[in-house]
């Protein structure tokens, strides 16, 4: 049995962190979903302004919205909607045999509106409508502003991927917004399944400490980080609040744990892929990385709801001089600031091809 496969017998959900038209057109992502377990996949800008960098295969397209009087943001959206709705064509039989809860895709509203809750929920819902798939989630960063949007996006009916959180508290927070949309539609005899999943980041926690913290402790601190959010998942689940919400017809929020390729090159490039298997929640996988865990990877231990470990783990990083919840707070403004930039890029590279076009004729 293929090693992604066990990781999906065991009870999570594999997604590729992944998109490009090539990939569409000549079978890759079939394959992976065939071949790998693969049941969903995420977008974010940098994956888009690598795929427009070094494929063609997006010229008679842009041609074609430009005849039309598309540019910039409106442009990249249309040609985003185009590879997700054919993506999300390709995961519908997961979606429908799950009965909804597996089979995503996900897009992500312009990360210069991290700040600016008003224009999120606005530019969240118009997506959303406009790509017309179910199985479509809008990415909404859960800062502060980021918070109110998610709330009124899942009252309005929308599947939101929460982004950018990196702590148990980030999360927390994050799964209250989802709650209370879900409460609102309940209150309002609205059907309060609205799909969601929080996505928790891991590998820049070790990025940002490995320099700082003893041999001992490198490449440590993500995993800890994770494994006391896990177990405050597991609270949350079990919780009197969210059973109410079950009871009238509400679906779980799914943890999800992403920015799991290894960054350091003297660590195992499977290391969060084999340290963060859990039943009922999401590892969304590089496509190097997926690769390397097919090849060899193996299904370890599954992840302890209790929590001790971390704890005491997360207290040796406190003593080496690392203030957990200043560096959350940080790690989550630094990537929404990394994902403005890859945003710009992603702009300005498709300004260039576009330039390349007209010049062509």
């Amino acid at each position: 049995m293929n090693p992604t496969e066990k990781l999906h017998d065991i009870g999570q959900s594999i997604w590729l962190d992944n998109i490009t038209r090539d990939m569409l057109n000549d079978g890759t992502l079939s394959r992976y979903i065939e071949n790998l377990s693969v049941t969903g996949l995420t977008s974010n800008p940098s994956i888009f302004e690598q795929a427009l960098k070094k494929s063609s295969a997006y010229d008679e397209a842009v041609a074609h919205y430009l005849e039309a009087g598309y540019s910039g943001e409106e442009l990249f959206f249309k040609l985003a909607v185009e590879d997700l709705g054919r993506a999300a064509t390709l995961f519908q039989p997961v979606y429908e045999r799950t009965n909804g809860l597996d089979g995503f895709v996900s897009l992500e509203v312009s990360p210069v509106l991290a700040h600016d809750t008003a224009s999120t929920l606005i530019a969240a819902t118009t997506l959303f409508e406009q790509a017309g798939q179910d199985n479509l989630f809008i990415k909404i960063p859960g800062t502060a502003e980021g918070l109110p949007a998610i709330e009124e996006a899942i009252f309005a009916g929308v599947p939101v991927n929460v982004t950018l959180l990196f702590s148990r508290e980030q999360y927390v927070a994050a799964a209250d917004a989802y709650m209370r949309g879900v409460e609102r539609r309940i209150e309002a005899g609205l059907n309060p399944d609205v799909r969601s999943v929080a996505s928790v980041f891991i590998s820049r926690w070790d990025v940002a400490v490995a320099s700082k913290v003893p041999a001992a402790l490198v490449n440590g601190l993500g995993i800890a980080i994770a494994q006391r959010t896990y177990r405050a998942y597991g609270e949350l689940l079990a919780s009197p609040r969210w059973q109410r919400a079950f009871n009238s017809g509400a679906s779980a929020q799914r943890l999800l744990w992403a920015s799991t390729g290894t960054k350091d090159p003297n660590a195992s490039d499977i290391l969060y892929v084999k340290s963060l298997a859990a039943p009922f929640t999401v590892n969304t996988i590089p496509e190097n990385t997926l690769k390397a865990f097919s090849d060899h990877g193996e299904v370890g231990e599954l992840m302890d709801a209790g929590g001790g470990e971390c704890e005491r783990k997360l207290t040796s990083y406190a003593e080496a001089g690392i203030d957990i919840h200043a560096l959350a707070a940080q790690l989550q403004d630094e990537g929404a600031k990394s994902f403005v930039k890859s945003w710009e890029g992603l702009l300005a590279g498709l300004e260039a091809r576009v330039a390349a076009i007209r010049k062509a004729g």
